[in-house]
């Protein structure tokens, strides 16, 4: 990770980080306050639309956001992150969702998106819209402040270089989860207790790893999926870090 400075100044005695989430019905935040070496979790919630989570005030000084930022221009053609990710989650590689090219982010339909890429699958379709979302409103002067993440890779470094044993659905995947966070990122459990409404418990847990990453990235602690990064056809940088 280069030297440069992480985010934005602020006049707060303290950080603000968020790791963030896509829900049915906008964007899961779940920030932190941290001060010296202490982030301090804080009760999540849920805005509408991510533009509203990247202008938040008081402004976040990093967003560990997972969804994607940045992408291929043609139909089929794969962002070398995702393809790392992938390869450092073996068994668990179904957890990292191909990002969509540009030409698929105007697609209006499922029959429309398959016609411009035959090999777009349900799971792919049903996250479109978000990704469409991250991809246009993340350009490369945001990327101070926003940093692509994955909570499974999150969960993979928090478990000391291991992939999980449980699906992150399943009552066990949970637990092995909810574990690891209230060993490496304490206050999460009262986060767990406080959840906001229609929320799954597995996305907070999620958002919950997007922040621990967060502290990395103000830690210059971080670790690429793809090292070198690279840049899409708009300067944006494709790169999710853990």
């Amino acid at each position: 990770m280069s030297s440069g400075q992480v985010g934005q100044r602020s006049a707060l005695p303290y950080q603000i980080l968020a790791g963030v989430e896509p829900v049915p019905g906008g964007w899961l935040v779940a920030p932190g306050n941290l001060q010296g070496i202490t982030l301090a979790p804080q009760p999540a919630y849920v805005l509408p639309t991510l533009g509203e989570v990247l202008d938040y005030r008081p402004s976040f000084s990093v967003v560990a956001l997972h969804a994607p930022v940045g992408t291929q221009e043609k139909p089929g053609d794969s962002r070398t992150c995702d393809a790392s990710a992938r390869e450092i989650l073996g068994r668990r590689r179904g957890a990292v969702v191909r990002a969509p090219s540009r030409a698929l982010l105007d697609a209006a339909s499922f029959e429309e998106a398959q016609f411009i890429d035959p090999s777009l699958d349900i799971v792919r379709w049903r996250s479109l819209r978000k990704a469409s979302e991250s991809i246009r409103e993340v350009q490369s002067w945001r990327q101070r402040m926003v940093w692509e993440v994955h909570p499974e890779l999150a969960f993979r470094q928090m478990n000391d270089g291991d992939n999980l044993i449980y699906g992150r659905r399943t009552q066990l995947g949970r637990k092995e989860r909810i574990s690891l966070l209230e060993g490496k990122l304490p206050g999460s459990e009262r986060v767990l207790r406080e959840r906001p409404p229609r929320v799954r418990e597995e996305k907070l847990v999620d958002a919950l790893a997007d922040l621990w990453t967060a502290r990395r990235v103000c830690a210059h602690a971080i670790t690429r999926s793809a090292d070198p990064p690279v840049w899409d056809e708009e300067g944006v940088r494709m790169d999710i870090v853990f």
